[in-house]
This record gives C-alpha cells, sequence and structure tokens, in this order.
C-alpha cells in the first residue's frame, strides 16, 4: 500500500468514527459502494455506514487495495479494494461537505463518484443524461419523498425503500433522464430513514 492510500485509508476510517458518534451531524459523508462483476458492468450500492461499521476500516487481513485517489484538495476520497474471502470488488468514498448547501454537495460526490468510476478496476453504469440541474434534484428528491409517504412508515430503513424510491424517480425522468438521480433519491431514503436531517435535501423538496 502506498503512503497516499493509506492516509486515505485513514481519513475513511477517521470519517467513520466521527459519523458514529454524531449521526445527525453533516460531516464526511462515507459510502461503500458495490462494482458489479456481471455482464451489464452495473453500479449498485450495497450497504451503508451505520450498518455496517466493522467493515469500514479496510483491515489489510480482509481487503486488498487495488487503488485510489482524491479530488479538490481531499474535499472527496476513493479507494478500491478486493474482498479477500469472496474476491468482490468494492469502491469506499468519502465527501468532506460540511457546510456545503444541498446542490454544492450533490456536486462534490457526482465529482468523486466520476473519478472513482474513471479508475475502477472493473467494468461500472454510468447514469444516463447530462448533469441533473438543481431543479431536476430538487423534483427527484420531492418525487421520492412523496413515494416512501404513500408506501413506508418514517424511519423505514433505506435499503428497504431503496427499490420502491428507484423505481418512482425513474418514471417521473423516463423522458428526460439525468445523472444524479441516483444520488437525489439515495439523499430522500437516508433523511426519511432519520439518518440524515432535512437540511441535506435541496431547499425546494424540504
Amino acid at each position: 500500500m502506498t503512503t497516499d492510500l493509506e492516509a486515505i485509508g485513514r481519513d475513511l476510517q477517521y470519517a467513520l468514527e466521527r459519523r458514529l458518534r454524531n449521526k445527525r451531524r453533516r460531516s464526511h459523508r462515507l459510502r461503500l459502494a458495490g462494482l458489479c462483476l456481471a455482464a451489464t458492468g452495473t453500479f449498485a450500492t450495497v450497504a451503508y455506514a451505520s450498518g455496517i461499521a466493522g467493515d469500514l476500516q479496510l483491515d489489510p487481513s480482509k481487503w486488498s487495495i487495488l487503488g485510489g485517489g482524491s479530488i479538490d484538495d481531499g474535499a472527496g476520497a476513493y479507494v478500491h479494494a478486493k474482498n479477500r474471502v469472496d474476491g468482490s470488488n468494492s469502491t469506499f468514498m468519502v465527501e468532506h461537505d460540511a457546510g456545503l448547501p444541498a446542490y454544492q454537495a450533490f456536486l462534490l460526490h457526482q465529482k468523486t463518484l466520476s473519478a472513482a468510476n474513471s479508475t475502477s478496476p472493473v467494468p461500472v453504469r454510468s447514469e444516463p443524461g447530462a448533469l441533473c440541474t438543481p431543479d431536476a434534484v430538487t423534483r427527484a428528491e420531492t418525487v421520492a419523498l412523496v413515494a416512501l409517504r404513500a408506501g413506508f412508515t418514517p424511519g423505514a430503513s433505506p435499503d428497504a425503500t431503496r427499490v420502491a424510491v428507484t423505481a418512482a424517480v425513474a418514471d417521473a425522468f423516463k423522458n428526460a433522464p439525468c445523472m444524479g438521480l441516483e444520488y437525489a433519491g439515495e439523499q430522500a431514503r437516508l433523511v426519511y430513514s432519520g439518518r440524515q436531517p432535512e437540511s441535506t435535501l435541496m431547499p425546494g423538496a424540504r
């Protein structure tokens, strides 16, 4: 492991520890995304930090580091790793978005994701269309919240609501998809579950 990757790994671990101590503060968002090896090369989020704390320390006995990097002087960082047990590939991302307006946090995420995808050791799928505008992100979060309120009780797990929200947002944007709809749906699911404050949503969706 290079010195840079070790530093990124420590950053990820420290960010997780802070998030676990301050679940309702918007500090360092830590994501674990699995890179599926299916022929379609589909990108799928497989877990949330609050549910798999033990696996996010990048234990060298469990994970083999394949690469990584950062953007904007460390505002976003990522590490590609392979599970030593089952051989699956994952990408760990951290975004330092404390104090950023909602759309700026969205842009930071998309930029970090783009950088991670461009260096991924396995094929990944990119969302179609141009980058979502502020109005599109607001609309997507609003659609997602409507679907959540219609079918789930407040506090429902974001994993349990993912399929319904993804379908609702995709249907609403079927004639004009844009890049970032997955993020918007995820934000709504995390807020509805109580894992993120409402302030992380676009102002028009709150």
